[in-house]
């Protein structure tokens, strides 16, 4: 019976944390930190702690509009084809196949 309520409590605390993510609640951040830290969930703890490292980016992230998605995704786009490449040819050839990909 123990188990069900701890899985009860991490689906609570799941559900939450993805619900400000959807709809960019970061005003309940503090709150929400505060119960999985109260939690007898380790890892519900732990990633708390993370969060609060990193707290100013966190809650940034949850409610200023702004994102820097596009640009990660363009990076990553082109390390991939920097990886593909690699020893192969110089920078004119991966500057024509960036250019040819986008």
């Amino acid at each position: 019976m123990d188990r069900c309520q701890t899985l009860r409590r991490i689906d609570e605390l799941v559900s939450d944390f993805a619900g400000m993510l959807r709809q960019r609640q970061g005003r309940h951040l503090d709150t929400w930190i505060a119960h999985a830290q109260a939690s007898d969930i380790q890892q519900m703890q732990g990633f708390a702690a993370g969060l609060l490292k990193d707290y100013d980016a966190v809650r940034n992230g949850l409610t200023l509009a702004w994102s820097s998605g596009a640009v990660e995704g363009a990076v990553g786009r082109l390390k991939s084809i920097k990886r593909q490449m690699y020893g192969r040819a110089n920078f004119d050839l991966l500057r024509r196949r960036v250019l040819l990909n986008s």
